[in-house]
């Protein structure tokens, strides 16, 4: 069964439970325990993955990556929601609240 999960700029979200994660050469790799999986998140993903350790807005996400990295803020935007879309496909993010 596909899941098709959206994720909203109003959301908040955080890191899921029960996964390893490891730094390798600047990037985020997770092991998922859940379903045996490795993830690499590369620099730019690991270094959202970090922002999340804690429930964090996913407006607040935007608006600190835009301001890091320099990007137009529709493309961050649009960039953000689809990764973490992707996350929360692979039960590695949670929606809070």
């Amino acid at each position: 069964m596909i899941k098709n999960y959206s994720i909203t700029v109003d959301q908040i979200v955080c890191q899921g439970e029960g996964n390893i994660v490891s730094d390798m050469d600047g990037e985020k790799v997770i092991l998922s325990i859940q379903n045996g999986k490795y993830y690499n998140l590369g620099a730019v993903g690991g270094d959202l993955w970090a922002r999340i350790s804690e429930s964090k807005p996913v407006n607040e996400l935007i608006d600190d990556l835009f301001t890091q990295y320099e990007v137009e803020k529709s493309v961050c935007e649009e960039h953000v929601l689809s990764f973490l879309s992707l996350l929360i496909e692979e039960d590695l993010i949670q929606i809070v609240g």
